[in-house]
């Protein structure tokens, strides 16, 4: 099988992840130490421009997704929940989709329900630059803009153990 864009390494990790216990479909994974960080300055779909850089200040949760991606639509409900549950702490969700158009994007929002900010990464070098690209694969960034976690594979964002990583997330700022 083979997914557009995907390198045969990714589809490996993806293939280990599948492999993983339903109850536990995901990594949890510290920023590498040492490890720079790369710049997020992505075109908006809609309009505008997004810079990571101008959300110091505020905890960021980057999700990195495509709408083939089947654990993708799964996580995505519950990333916006999430969202919503912590908009009044300052918490900023920004979504990066990896190398489609506009027309896919939409139609996979609106068969979900969901209106989320996403970025246009369209040549697909920020996922390569923050991510194994592994998809559903999400950076937990603090206050100072530094990367704290990556998430990779599908994450219910209600469950507890990912409310704690947002909890601390979001302490970490103060």
């Amino acid at each position: 099988m083979s997914l557009p864009g995907l390198p045969r390494r990714a589809m490996l990790a993806a293939a280990l992840l599948m492999g993983a216990s339903a109850s536990r479909a995901h990594q949890l994974r510290p920023w590498p130490a040492g490890r720079a960080v790369p710049a997020m300055r992505l075109p908006m779909l809609g309009g505008g421009t997004w810079d990571l850089a101008q959300h110091r200040g505020h905890a960021v949760v980057a999700s990195f997704w495509a709408s083939w991606c089947e654990p993708c639509r799964d996580e995505m409900p519950s990333l916006a929940l999430m969202a919503q549950r912590h908009a009044a702490d300052g918490l900023v969700l920004v979504t990066v989709n990896y190398q489609e158009g506009e027309r896919p994007i939409r139609g996979f929002l609106g068969k979900l329900d969901l209106d989320l900010p996403v970025l246009l990464d369209r040549d697909g070098a920020c996922a390569a630059a923050w991510t194994p690209r592994v998809f559903p694969t999400t950076v937990l960034l603090d206050a100072s803009g530094r990367p704290r976690q990556v998430v990779v594979g599908e994450v219910d964002w209600g469950a507890a153990e990912p409310r704690r990583w947002i909890s601390d997330l979001l302490r970490a700022k103060r």
